[in-house]
C-alpha cells in the first residue's frame, strides 16, 4: 500500500485545506494523474498522485485543513491484494496527526462539457456569491478565469473574512515567515556581476524577425536558460539543503519567481530547464505564469525546484538581492536591462547591460565558486547560439 500525504508544496506551508477529490474509492489512478485539489495560503494546487494503482480509500473530506505529511488516502499499488473495509472509527484513527474541519464557501459543481474554469476562478466566484454558469468565459476553449470573475465585479470590493483580502493578507505572513527562517537559519553570501548583453540583444532581435509572432522568445527566456545550463558545470548551486547536509538534484527545475495578480509571489518550476530548447522553454513558461496567475498549478511544479530565478527589471529594478527560499541554497537575480559605457577594444562605447546577483548558503559553497557560476552565466550569453 502506498500512502498519499498532504505534500509539502514550499518552505512556508504547515497545512492545506483539502477542496475536492478528484477521483474516489475504488478509482484506477496512475503516476502524475490529479486526485486532489487543495487550497493554501497562495493557491489552489492540484495534487498528483506519486504511484500508479487503486485509491483503497479516503482518510480526509472536503473542507478538511489538513498538515503536512499527513495521510490523506491510501493507494493499492497494482498487484497488491484488497484489503478489508474499515469502518468508520478505524478510518478516522489512521490519520494520526490532527484534521481540523473548517466551514468553506460553497463550490458550484462543473457542468461536465459545458463549464470549464480554474480552481482559482472557481473559489472566488463562490465566495462572491456569483454563479459561473451566468458568465462569458474568455480562457482558452471559454474558460472562465480569474479575469472574467473581476469583471463581474469580484476583486475590488472583497474585504469579508475568508475573501482575497484576507488571503493576501495571510499569504504576506507565510512568505514573511519563510524569509524569516531563511535568514535565521541560511548564511547567505551575495556576490554580483554586471553583464555585457549586446549579443545577446542582436542575436535575439534577429531570431525573433524569423518566427511568427505568436512564437517569438522572450529577453527573460535567454537568462533562464543561461542559469540551467551553467548549473551543468557548478552543480552545487542545483541543491536541497536536507537532514544537516546539501544534496544536489539529478534534474535542473528552475523555480520562476512570478508576481500574482492578487498580490504576493509564487515560484514554480520549470522541471529540466536544461534540456528544454528555447522555443520550448518559452511555451513552457508562458504556460507556468497563465496558470500560477489562474490558480491551476500541480503540486510537483509547487515542490520541484532546485534554484530560483527572479527578475525586477521590469519594475525599474537595477539589482536584486534576493533571500534564498529553503530548502534550496541559491537564488539568482537579473535587474533591468539599461544602457551603460562600457569599454571595448580600448574604445568606450554604448552597451545593454545588465546586474545579476547571487544569493547562496555558504553551508553549501563558497565565494570562489559562486564567482565561477556568474562567470559561466555571462560565457552562455556571450554565446546566445548555443543556448
Amino acid at each position: 500500500m502506498a500512502d498519499f500525504v498532504m505534500p509539502t508544496l514550499g518552505a512556508d506551508m504547515t497545512e492545506g485545506t483539502l477542496v475536492q477529490w478528484k477521483k474516489q474509492a475504488g478509482d484506477r489512478v496512475t503516476k502524475g494523474e490529479i486526485i486532489a485539489e487543495v487550497d493554501t495560503e497562495k493557491a489552489a494546487i492540484e495534487v498528483e498522485s506519486h504511484t500508479t494503482g487503486t485509491i483503497e480509500r479516503l482518510l480526509t473530506q472536503p473542507g478538511d485543513k489538513v498538515p503536512v505529511g499527513t495521510v490523506m488516502a491510501v493507494i493499492r499499488e497494482d498487484g497488491q491484494p484488497t484489503t478489508a473495509p474499515i469502518h468508520e472509527a478505524a478510518r478516522r484513527a489512521a490519520v494520526t496527526t490532527p484534521v481540523h474541519r473548517v466551514e468553506v464557501a460553497p463550490v458550484s459543481p462543473p457542468q461536465t462539457g459545458r463549464l470549464r474554469i480554474s480552481p482559482a476562478a472557481r473559489k472566488l466566484a463562490a465566495e462572491r456569491g456569483l454563479d459561473p454558469a451566468h458568465l462569458q468565459g474568455t480562457g482558452p476553449d471559454g474558460a472562465i478565469t480569474l479575469e472574467d470573475i473581476e469583471r463581474a465585479g469580484a476583486i475590488t470590493e472583497v474585504t469579508k473574512p475568508g475573501g482575497v483580502a484576507d488571503r493576501q493578507a495571510r499569504m504576506r505572513q507565510t512568505i514573511a515567515a519563510a524569509m524569516a527562517r531563511s535568514k535565521r537559519e541560511i548564511p547567505h553570501y551575495y556576490l554580483s556581476t554586471t553583464i555585457d548583453m549586446g549579443r545577446a540583444v542582436t542575436w535575439l532581435k534577429q531570431a525573433n524577425e524569423a518566427r511568427p509572432m505568436t512564437e517569438r522568445l522572450l529577453y527573460g527566456v535567454l537568462l533562464i536558460k543561461a542559469v540551467a545550463l551553467a548549473l551543468r558545470r557548478v552543480p552545487e548551486f542545483n541543491a536541497l539543503w536536507k537532514d544537516g547536509a546539501a544534496v544536489r538534484s539529478e534534474g535542473i527545475h528552475i523555480g520562476a519567481a512570478i508576481s500574482l495578480r492578487q498580490g504576493g509571489l509564487v515560484a514554480p518550476a520549470l522541471h529540466d530547464a536544461d534540456q528544454l530548447s528555447l522555443s520550448d522553454l518559452m511555451k513552457t513558461f508562458q504556460d507556468l505564469v497563465k496558470r500560477a496567475r489562474a490558480g491551476s498549478l500541480r503540486s510537483s511544479e509547487m515542490s520541484d525546484p532546485t534554484i530560483t530565478v527572479t527578475s525586477l527589471g521590469e519594475q525599474g529594478v537595477e539589482i536584486v538581492f534576493g533571500v534564498i527560499y529553503p530548502p534550496q541554497v541559491a537564488l539568482v537575480g537579473f535587474g533591468k536591462l539599461v544602457e551603460r559605457p562600457w569599454v571595448t577594444n580600448g574604445q568606450v562605447v554604448p552597451r545593454p547591460v545588465v546586474m545579476v546577483s547571487l544569493s547562496a548558503d555558504h553551508r553549501a559553497s563558497d565565494g570562489h565558486r559562486g564567482g565561477v557560476f556568474l562567470a559561466e552565466i555571462d560565457r552562455l550569453l556571450q554565446e546566445p547560439h548555443i543556448l
